[in-house]
């Protein structure tokens, strides 16, 4: 009987007496996790404002692009725009996030408006860094560019260089 009291007791303590305190707290904690949920779409880059995109959309986007001479952790080593010739070979690296599933971007080489080469290089979650080489030949002096493009042939970048004597 002693037990049921106090637990009578204490019921009304928390609930009845506390009814406007249990209220208010519920409220905050209500504004919080509202705060919260927001603040951390924003971080992890969701866009709450529009309609959600539709199972398998991916459209990652390039953070970085650059040619160099290799590529070495934990950073590139002489990135440049022209290329002595005895260089041997020269990388192209690019760097993407936001990507929501594997994917390809592709690095197309082009000398003087000539496509040379054309590598498909996967991309996977949520950020992935990759790069693509060539070896230098003696008639691969002059203009060259690199298309970064996406599977729908879009392209997302051009680079420019020049290999020289």
């Amino acid at each position: 009987m002693r037990a049921t009291v106090l637990a009578q007791a204490l019921n009304q303590e928390l609930i009845g007496d506390n009814t406007t305190m249990n209220y208010k707290r519920f409220i905050v904690f209500l504004c919080l996790f509202s705060i919260y949920t927001s603040v951390s779409s924003i971080l992890h880059g969701q866009d709450s404002g529009g309609p959600a995109l539709p199972a398998g959309t991916n459209k990652p986007r390039l953070t970085y692009a650059a040619m160099c001479e290799s590529v070495k952790e934990p950073a590139l080593q002489k990135k440049a725009v022209v290329f002595s010739i005895e260089t041997g070979k020269i990388f192209c690296l690019t760097s993407f996030s936001g990507i929501c599933d594997q994917t390809y971007v592709y690095h197309k080489w082009f000398h003087r408006d000539e496509l040379t080469t054309k590598k498909r290089l996967l991309l996977k979650p949520p950020q992935w860094s990759t790069a693509s080489t060539i070896q230098l030949r003696e008639a691969d002096k002059g203009p060259w560019r690199v298309e970064l493009t996406d599977d729908n042939d879009n392209i997302l970048h051009v680079l420019r260089f020049s290999i020289v004597d």
